[in-house]
């Protein structure tokens, strides 16, 4: 076991004189101490005085912390005198076992310094304990035939005391029959035996019981007793006895295999094996045998095989009934077969034909067969029928059937056919068979393919790579083989054939269409396709399906700038400025297209370079460029501005255009600075002839002049001005003509008029965004030719004299008499010749020869080989190993001869460890083997026939030790968890380590598996300290599973593992974690309020409260309001909710920080950032741009003329949605006019325009009721009302239209005046009247050509054909108007360049205005800013009136 006394350091200074004690006490330190106390000992009770024997005083005992170990703590020590106590009850027994010394190994243990002492109790045994018998009654058997003296070995009884106090003496209660004797064994145990003292009869008694009595050595004695029952053995003295000589019965032919026929039934009046019978077939045909079999235990004959009334007819048999002595009887038996109707009809298939096609016709023949009963009569005929569900039908003639088809087929429903034909014959009960025959339908062309849709839809971005797949079609054919297998082409599209196949084509095989060419949005936006599928039957069916390619657009084209536009000469154009314009006065207007659509097509205005920075302002959305302040003396006269237009693609493409502006204001005060030389008029000749005129005319008329003044005074004072917005203040630009100083004679403008549009249209481009993507023979007997005795029985003889007594028939038997004892050991076979002889003359004889086997009776004792066996084996041998083999031989035979071995004495340990195999004698290990417990076993084997003779042997085994101990390891001290930040060499465990071997194989080492950060120290003796070697981490390792191991130096060596859990304690090192380091969400507008947005989840890899997480939101403002009005986040589980209902034109996306926190102190935390996008939803309804509602609540007037042809442009009805994508697509429709069929509405450009010409009968004025809807689900709309004037001009229609009024024009004041002046002044200076007035007459004439000239194009463009935001006008349809006025030209010409793209109308014409241009009221050009209005608009200039 090898333990040392070694000397430890002092652990503090109180104990420095200890080290110098130490070597004085050393040698009664190591030397064991020893206490002796008895068992049973009460709790409580003083063993020794531990702290005095190891000389310790009463301080150090708690000071020292005096305690003592041990594998069981059954002992403690007395905190205060150091006393060794009993703490647990001891039992010698449970504790050692049937050890013979007890003795208890304890460690008393001290620190300060640490020392382990040895400490040894011996377990004294007190007589506690009574004898036990293994069995409480004990069941003995002897047969009849045993002689007296015979003995038979009893169970010893049991005493887990010893010495003294084990079992001493037995005892039996008096019986005649038997009596008690005591054996004493060489290890002094006592064994009680039973001897016969009379022979036994069980005829008179069976059974005996008697009483066995143990007594211990105790004072004083404990006793135990147990029954004995003696059952008395029957001998075979009685044969077997039939209860019937022959046994008839009768059975039907349709009997089961294996049923039971018959029982046949004998009794002995013997007990046991000698009563117990077997029957065996004799004198029985071999047919019979197998037909019918007979159980040897119970007599029942049972059919082995189906019986046939046909094949025979009766069964005879002759049973044999023997017993177990071999004594024996026979009767008969004779079965009798009943006839049934057993055979059931046959259906032969004579032909059949298993592939039938589906167009066969009805009354097709499938197949031919015939049936056939091997019975006759009613049981012979047979009919057949097949089942309902199967479309065919049989026909019958003679037992001759065929079967045909009963209607049509379809192999697509049903593609193969198992028709059950059924045969029944009209016996009792019939009988019936059934025949399945498969037959399969051959498939025909007869169904065509099928698509999977009813019609196809795709969207493709434009600018697609040639060659990509857009789109697969798939239709399947229910056909088999080439009539099910599908071809695509396609047939038709919307395009020329040669134009559509280089657009797009289809895979013959797959249905995969591809893109030939590369789409484009602005050429081609959607592509109506017609696709085959054709299968390959004859002959071919066919289907079709659509097939709808929409082409999405991309951001493939830059912005137009329509205006300004640049002079002949490429020069940039002047626009002018009042230089008492104030803050915010509209200057002008950049307008510009884009041919993209959807956002690509949003424009923004930005600046890029201006003269002077701070003087003009641009609208982003709208491109009005207006003054940021009001003119200053120090700004320059002329301005230039550098304008960007950029669209809303990725990326953005961009235009720029140059503005060149003059403030001025008057178009003369500002041609000086634009010009060389004055343009000559170009109405002097006119001028001069109306004055020559009209000086005659007043001179005559001087009269009527005033009147007519006065009348036309009185008239234009009354009705306002026709110039609408051309008055000064308004929206005039354009000064009047200029001086006569251009050598050229035109004047160098160019008036670009455009249409600004919005909705889609097949003659410009809408903004638009892409749509959302919807995106598995027994042998009785024995064999033939054996010889039977004649009639068994227990004599025979060997000198026989033979008697012929007769029977009562006459007839004379033969019967052997016994004339001595036989003995089988002599002589086992006797010979005899039996010979029978007539009473003729000549006397014949017959021999027969007889063999008369002797049976042996149980007349001989078994005997042992040895009457001592010896074996020694290792401890370590294998459970289940043969030990040792005993053999008893018995000169008998067969069942005498049959030897039974058993221990006749064995104890428990070794009845426990060792197994004797009671038929073959070999001992084998059953446990394991231990030197240390025991190494020595003597038992005794007891040899018995089945009579009850008996021997004995003694068997001695040796068991050999081996190293067959591994190591224990006791840990004594623990800590099963430490934090993780403890430092290098915290100690965790205190381990004892022990060997119960000795020598080598009881020196252990130990050590730690695996690279693990700890070490092991050794403490003193065989203590061992666990320390940490390195600094731990818990979320590296969150426990260890510290494997020690000890090994022994024995050969082979032996090692025990101990395994010890620590957990890491954490401690809060480690910052939360997101499993994303940003998020992004989506979130439809108009969400409910506390809706869930998101969750974000963050992970902490501490501990309990360390790795608690807790979530927040950064502070932050959103347009003002605090970011907490509009998220908010659960602490808890980090889920965003929606605090209030988002709206999408407010905004569309929000950029927030999450923060989780732990729970550990001091708390780390982490952040992550949250993209949060807003979708739109159709919550806004279309707003209608133009036209709009006057100030006074009318609606406009629009001009369509009465020779407008049909298509005629009348105006353009203008929509924007402040939705985005889909939900911003307009639609238009007449909802309501005032003559249908009169006007029509583009569906898409908001157009109305003339669907037939205008008759004579057509009323002057049409009210039309047109709605705008988007394509938002639900659908949103608004409606707008037109009202169109049908003439030539303004003129003739204002008489008619009583509800427009004209707005009074400020000029009138100063004509007023003049007129005024005249009428005071012609009655003294009527020659200065006359010209005065005639001056003015002719300036007003003047005036009105010059602006007919200029703007004359103008006037037969209705003035729907305009809408206004803030004094500028602009048309609906983009015109290009070039005005030339020529100094010698009365005409002025108007020309409509050919545009660059195709869906601009085209207009070319001449004409020439004598009349004034004339403008509704309602051109009166709004102020209202309509920043969110996406027209746009040209400038357009007029002369000043």
């Amino acid at each position: 076991m090898g333990g040392s006394c070694t000397q430890r350091r002092p652990a503090s200074r109180r104990q420095v004189l200890l080290p110098f004690l130490l070597p004085l006490l050393y040698p009664a330190l190591c030397e064991q101490i020893r206490y002796s106390i008895p068992e049973e000992l009460a709790k409580g009770s003083v063993v020794g005085t531990l702290a005095k024997d190891l000389g310790l005083g009463v301080r150090d005992v708690s000071a020292r912390k005096l305690r003592v170990s041990a594998e069981k703590l059954l002992f403690s020590v007395d905190a205060e005198s150091g006393d060794l106590l009993v703490k647990d009850r001891i039992d010698r027994e449970q504790i050692c076992k049937e050890r013979r010394r007890c003795e208890l190994q304890l460690e008393a243990v001290v620190e300060n310094p640490l020392n382990i002492f040895d400490i040894v109790v011996v377990v004294e045994d007190i007589n506690d304990h009574a004898p036990q018998f293994d069995q409480k009654e004990i069941r003995l058997e002897i047969i009849e035939s045993v002689s007296a003296g015979a003995r038979i070995s009893l169970d010893p009884a049991t005493d887990l005391d010893i010495n003294t106090n084990s079992v001493k003496d037995y005892q039996i209660n008096p019986n005649p029959y038997f009596s008690l004797m005591v054996r004493v064994n060489s290890d002094g145990g006592k064994y009680p035996e039973l001897s016969l003292e009379k022979p036994l009869d069980r005829e008179e008694q069976p059974s005996h019981r008697l009483i066995l009595t143990a007594f211990d050595g105790g004072d004083p004695p404990r006793s135990a007793t147990t029954q004995i029952e003696v059952f008395v053995k029957d001998t075979n003295d009685n044969p077997p006895m039939f209860s019937k000589d022959e046994y008839r019965i009768s059975v039907s032919e349709n009997l089961p295999p294996g049923s039971s026929v018959l029982l046949v039934t004998a009794t002995d009046q013997d007990e046991g094996v000698n009563a117990e019978i077997q029957y065996y077939f004799r004198s029985t045909a071999q047919n019979t045998r197998n037909m019918f079999s007979l159980d040897e235990k119970t007599g029942l004959i049972k059919n082995n095989q189906s019986l046939d009334f046909e094949d025979i007819e009766r069964y005879t048999m002759e049973v044999e009934a023997k017993d177990g002595g071999g004594l024996s009887t026979q009767c008969k038996v004779i079965i009798d077969i009943l006839d049934e109707n057993d055979n059931i009809p046959e259906i032969i298939i004579t032909s059949l034909s298993d592939q039938i096609l589906e167009d066969s016709p009805p009354g097709m023949v499938v197949a031919v067969f015939k049936t056939r009963d091997r019975d006759s009569g009613g049981n012979g005929e047979v009919t057949c029928h097949i089942g309902r569900d199967v479309p065919f039908k049989i026909y019958s003639s003679n037992n001759h059937y065929k079967l045909v088809t009963d209607r049509a087929l379809d192999r697509e429903q049903t593609p193969e056919y198992n028709v059950t034909i059924t045969a029944t014959d009209r016996g009792k009960p019939p009988l019936s068979t059934s025949t399945t025959i498969t037959l399969h339908i051959a498939d025909v062309n007869d169904n065509a393919p099928v698509f999977q849709q009813a019609s196809y839809e795709v969207h493709v971005a434009e600018n697609n790579p040639p060659g990509a797949s857009i789109a697969q079609v798939s239709a399947r054919d229910p056909d088999l083989g080439p009539n099910g297998h599908v071809s695509y082409s396609l047939v038709a599209g919307d395009l020329e054939p040669r134009a559509l196949a280089s657009y797009v084509s289809v895979s013959a095989q797959s249905g995969v269409v591809f893109a030939q060419r590369a789409f484009d949005h602005e050429q081609l936006r959607a592509l109506e396709l017609t696709l085959q599928a054709r299968d390959h039957g004859s002959p071919a069916l066919r289907a079709n399906v659509s097939l709808r390619v929409l082409v999405g657009d991309r951001n493939d084209n830059a912005p137009r700038v329509l205006y300004p536009a640049l002079g002949p000469d490429g020069s940039a154009l002047f626009d002018t400025v009042p230089r008492a314009a104030q803050p915010g006065y509209l200057v002008t207007k950049v307008v510009a297209v884009d041919a993209d659509a959807g956002h690509n097509a949003w424009l923004s205005y930005h600046v890029l370079q201006a003269s002077e920075p701070g003087l003009f302002s641009l609208g982003l959305r709208t491109g009005e460029v207006r003054t940021a302040r009001a003119l200053g003396e120090r700004d320059a006269a002329r301005q230039r501005l550098l304008v960007a237009v950029r669209d809303g693609g990725q990326p953005p493409l961009s235009a720029t255009a140059t503005l060149l502006l003059v403030f001025a204001d008057s178009l003369q005060e500002a041609l000086p600075d634009l010009g060389d030389a004055p343009a000559p008029s170009d109405a002097q000749a006119e001028l001069q002839l109306y004055l020559v005129v009209a000086l005659a005319l007043i001179s005559v008329l001087f009269l009527v002049a005033v009147i007519l003044a006065v009348a036309l005074h009185v008239r234009r004072s009354s009705r306002p001005a026709a110039w609408g917005c051309f008055q000064p203040g308004l929206c005039v630009k354009a000064g009047p003509v200029g001086p006569p100083n251009y050598s050229e004679g035109t004047l160098p403008y160019s008036y670009n008029l455009c249409v600004a549009h919005t909705g889609k249209t097949e003659f410009n481009f809408l903004t638009c965004s892409e749509p959302l993507s919807s995106g598995q023979d027994i042998l009785c007997a024995e064999s033939p030719g054996a010889l039977f005795p004649l009639q068994s029985g227990n004599d025979l003889t060997s000198h026989p004299e033979t008697l012929t007594p007769s029977g009562a028939d006459g007839n004379k038997y033969p019967e052997l008499v016994l004339e001595r004892a036989l003995d089988r050991e002599e002589k086992a076979i006797h010979h005899l010749v039996l010979t029978a002889s007539d009473s003729g003359d000549p006397v014949r004889t017959g021999t027969a020869r007889i063999r008369v086997l002797v049976l042996d009776a149980n007349d001989n004792a078994p005997a042992f080989a040895q009457s001592e066996y010896r074996v020694s084996v290792p401890e370590n041998v294998a459970v289940g190993t043969q030990l040792l083999l005993v053999n008893a031989s018995d000169p008998d035979e067969g069942a005498n001869a049959e030897v039974m071995y058993s221990f006749r004495y064995v104890d428990n340990k070794a009845a426990q460890i060792f197994k004797l195999d009671g038929n073959l004698g070999t001992i084998s290990t059953i446990g394991e083997l231990n030197h240390e417990e025991s190494g020595f076993y003597e038992m005794e084997v007891q040899a018995m026939d089945n009579a009850g003779y008996s021997a004995r042997a003694k068997v001695l085994i040796t068991v050999l030790d081996v190293n067959d101990n591994a190591p224990e390891v006791v840990i004594t001290s623990l800590s099963s968890s430490i934090p993780e930040n403890s430092p290098r060499g915290t100690l965790i465990a205190l381990l004892n380590v022990n060997d119960q071997d000795s020598g080598e194989n009881g020196q252990v080492n130990c050590f730690i598996q695996g690279n693990l950060p700890f070490k092991l120290e050794k403490s003193y003796g065989n203590y061992y300290s666990l320390v940490t070697d390195t600094v731990l981490d818990r979320e590296l390792v969150s426990s260890y599973n510290i494997t020690v191991t000890a090994a022994d130096r024995g050969s082979p060596p032996l090692s025990t593992e101990t395994h010890v859990t620590l957990n890491v304690a954490d401690t809060n090192d480690n910052p939360p974690a997101f499993s994303q380091a940003s998020y992004s969400a989506y979130i439809l507008e108009n969400n409910p309020r506390g809706a869930s947005i998101i969750s974000v989840t963050a992970q902490d890899p501490d501990y309990g409260e360390n790795a608690q997480v807790t979530y927040s939101l950064a502070e932050d403002t959103v347009q003002g309001a605090p970011l907490s009005s509009y998220i908010s986040i659960n602490s808890d589980t980090g889920v965003v909710y929606a605090l209030r209902s988002f709206d999408y034109e407010q905004f569309r996306d929000l950029a927030l920080q999450v923060i989780a926190h732990d729970s550990g102190d001091p708390s780390l935390s982490s952040n992550a950032s949250l993209s949060l996008f807003v979708l739109d939803q159709n919550d806004n309804a279309p707003e209608i741009l133009f036209p709009a509602l006057p100030t006074d609540g009318s609606t406009g007037v629009e001009l369509a003329p009465r020779s407008a042809e049909p298509g005629y442009l009348v105006t353009k009805v203008v929509a924007v949605d402040r939705d985005s994508g889909q939900n911003a697509w307009l639609s238009y429709r007449l909802l309501k006019a005032s003559e249908p069929g009169l006007f029509a509405v583009g569906l898409h450009t908001g157009e109305v325009r003339t669907a037939r010409a205008l008759l004579d009968r057509d009323a002057l004025k049409q009210s039309l009721v047109v709605a705008v809807q988007d394509h938002g689900q639900p659908p949103l709309s608004a409606t707008v009302t037109l009202t169109v004037a049908v003439a030539d001009s303004i003129p003739d229609v204002l008489a008619d239209l009583d509800s427009l009024e004209s707005p009074a024009s400020p000029d009138d004041s100063g004509l007023t005046l003049y007129l005024v002046v005249a009428v005071a002044a012609v009655s003294c200076v009527f020659l200065a009247f006359v010209i005065v007035l005639l001056a003015l007459r002719l300036r007003r004439w003047h005036l009105s050509r010059v602006l007919q000239a200029s703007g004359g194009g103008l006037g037969g463009v209705p003035a729907s054909h305009f809408v206004g935001v803030d004094g500028v006008r602009a048309f609906l349809q983009t015109y290009s108007h070039e005005v030339s006025l020529t100094a010698d030209s009365r005409g002025s010409h108007v020309i409509f360049p050919q545009p660059n793209y195709a869906d601009t109308l085209i207009s070319q014409e001449s004409c020439g205005k004598s009349e004034p241009l004339l403008l509704s009221g309602d051109l009166v050009c709004s102020k209202d800013n309509h920043a969110s209005v996406q027209v746009s608009a040209c400038q357009i200039f007029s002369p000043d009136l």
